[in-house]
């Protein structure tokens, strides 16, 4: 296939993802009492589930708006980023058809598994941070003051940047299995490589968490930073020796 031919084939699968999330989106969008009731605002509510099986005391956290168009756009940022969380295993799987033809027989043997475990591991990474690392950040720095006499007022927007970035860099972050299992099948990477770098991957998984968290404060950082050491310990587990 010509280098044109290509990008052809990379049009086509580019508008059928954006199809699949437009759909998505859409309808997403006519369910907003659920959405925002039952999954976005959920966790400022003392009956989210980790709270209860947790026992975390819950305090009332109160949002507000100050943008006369903030509550539409929020509505439709949240319709878009659900709709692309929800068709990953769709646009994973048309990723897999584009770049396919391109690889050897080996090549394919590495990749395709990890692109069938792909989904599950962004699945459960945004499952981490929407049920332990947003609600346990929501309650340590929305509660936290410096003086009793300066109340928070926690915006709708500030609310909702964190909710997104944490929930979905947690779900990219889970990916690191799947691409050391690629990179340890045709070679790059081994067990004892892994294992010897064990300490300074620590430290860059520290600097990862400061990077990628919103507040930059510790508590968040290392709420995320420990998910992610556990992971490179699974990513040990799953190379080849």
């Amino acid at each position: 296939m010509t280098f044109w031919g290509h990008l052809e084939e990379l049009r086509k699968v580019i508008l059928r993802i954006l199809a699949a999330i437009t759909l998505a989106m859409a309808f997403f969008f006519c369910f907003k009492d659920f959405v925002f009731g039952r999954i976005i605002l959920a966790p400022l509510s003392e009956d989210f589930f980790l709270y209860r099986a947790a026992h975390i005391e819950v305090r009332e956290i109160s949002l507000i708006n100050t943008e006369l168009a903030a509550q539409f756009l929020v509505h439709v940022k949240i319709s878009f980023y659900m709709s692309a969380v929800f068709c990953t295993p769709y646009i994973l799987y048309q990723l897999w058809g584009f770049v396919r033809p391109a690889l050897y027989t080996e090549e394919r043997k590495a990749v395709r598994g990890a692109f069938a475990t792909a989904s599950l591991l962004f699945y459960a990474g945004a499952f981490t941070g929407y049920a332990l690392v947003f609600p346990l950040t929501l309650m340590f720095l929305g509660t936290y003051h410096v003086s009793p006499d300066i109340p928070n007022m926690i915006s709708l927007t500030s609310y909702i940047g964190m909710f997104i970035r944490l929930v979905l860099v947690m779900g990219v972050v889970f990916e690191m299995p799947a691409l050391v299992t690629v990179l340890s099948r045709i070679g790059l990477v081994d067990r004892k490589m892994m294992k010897k770098y064990r300490k300074h991957a620590a430290v860059g998984l520290l600097f990862l968490s400061a990077v990628i968290t919103p507040s930059g404060d510790a508590f968040t950082m290392v709420v995320v930073a420990l998910p992610l050491y556990l992971l490179y310990e699974l990513s040990i587990l799953l190379c080849k020796k």
